[in-house]
């Protein structure tokens, strides 16, 4: 179901919990949400659609994708960006590293270890700042 987008900056800085198999709900209202967005989004983290679960939808070559409980565990080559946010309004310059690797749940509780790099690692890292509570 497509939820409406959070923009409270307090409920928005509440660090998220771990999701579980009773929130698989929540990753199927978060790719509805990110696809009826797709003309100004890429990525969704939970708390964007008011749940404070650590789970992501990102946009990877014009397929919607959602991670349970993602953690970055490697990450190299730092740059600064200037990124900007559905639930905020305009752009703030933050660093962010070229190369990650992710440790994820997917949709069957399976688990996967990926890298990623470029853009793609981008949206992953700015969505994944929300389960902290960090806003750009």
């Amino acid at each position: 179901m497509i939820k409406p987008i959070n923009t409270d900056r307090m409920s928005l800085s509440i660090p998220s919990d771990p999701a579980t198999k009773a929130d698989l709900n929540v990753v199927t209202d978060l790719l509805d949400t990110l696809a009826s967005h797709k003309k100004d989004c890429v990525g969704m983290a939970a708390n964007m659609i008011g749940v404070n679960k650590t789970i992501i939808a990102i946009n990877m070559c014009m397929v919607n994708v959602a991670m349970i409980n993602p953690k970055i565990v490697k990450k190299s080559q730092p740059y600064t960006v200037s990124e900007g946010c559905l639930s905020l309004e305009g752009e703030r310059e933050t660093t962010r590293y070229k190369d990650i690797e992710v440790e994820f749940l997917d949709q069957k509780f399976n688990p996967h270890t990926q890298s990623f790099n470029g853009f793609v690692a981008e949206i992953i890292q700015h969505e994944i700042d929300h389960f902290d509570g960090t806003l750009i």
